[in-house]
């Protein structure tokens, strides 16, 4: 009896529950683990900061592509883990519709694997990206196992990518190569050098001020005993 009094209950205070309406930014399921999260963004993050002069890209993770001919959000869409368009308005996007932003598609698209989705990334996706995307460059990369691939758009097909001596992976369309430093991809210059993050450039700052702090009390330290010598020998250091 009680129970049926609370479903009761539980009904009357649902009936007058207005529910605001649904504005999702993407139709992607959620991210399967704090590391598949964090390798997004920190992808994100460095391509922000390393651009943060540019407006002309979009670069995104886990939003949804929508790429049916019929112009229809119903049917024909994915979702990259990750992904930049090339040559468009920099801005916020609730989800990217092909035929909304002048047919453009992804140039650079990466996956995360997982367990669960490494097969459709390996083959169907792949193939996907290559027949009706045209994405010029594609990566992919697990985070526990650290296979790293990539693929770049030729003739209609997908080449691997060969990796330099330090097994990082050429992107034209970035202009960077991608590798793994401590166990997450990673941008990294056409010299080799870590694209920081926001939070390691202020850190790399923040050394460099440090080494000038002590560089300049060396020097001070050492006028300063220079001065007490030549007062030892009756010479005024002002006068010098």
């Amino acid at each position: 009896m009680i129970i049926a009094q609370e479903l009761e209950l539980a009904e009357d205070i649902s009936s007058d529950v207005i529910f605001p309406p649904s504005d999702l930014y993407s139709d992607e399921p959620p991210l399967e683990t704090e590391l598949h999260l964090r390798q997004i963004i920190l992808l994100f993050q460095c391509l922000e900061w390393l651009w943060k002069d540019r407006t002309d890209f979009y670069a995104v993770g886990n939003l949804t592509i929508y790429y049916s001919p019929h112009q229809k959000k119903s049917e024909y869409f994915r979702g990259p883990d990750f992904f930049v368009v090339l040559g468009t308005e920099r801005k916020t996007r609730k989800s990217w519709v092909v035929w909304e932003e002048n047919g453009r598609y992804p140039n650079v698209i990466v996956e995360i694997l997982s367990a669960s989705t490494a097969k459709t990334d390996r083959e169907y996706k792949k193939e996907l990206y290559q027949n009706t995307f045209r994405t010029p460059d594609y990566f992919w990369f697990d985070p526990y196992t650290l296979e790293f691939v990539g693929f770049y758009l030729t003739n209609g097909k997908y080449q691997p990518l060969e990796p330099n001596e330090r097994g990082h992976l050429w992107s034209e369309q970035l202009g960077l190569f991608l590798g793994i430093h401590e166990g997450l991809l990673r941008y990294f210059t056409s010299t080799g050098e870590l694209v920081p993050t926001p939070e390691e450039t202020a850190t790399e700052a923040e050394k460099e001020v440090e080494m000038q702090t002590e560089r300049a009390e060396r020097e001070a330290r050492k006028a300063e005993r220079l001065a007490a010598k030549l007062r030892e020998l009756n010479i005024d250091p002002e006068t010098i």
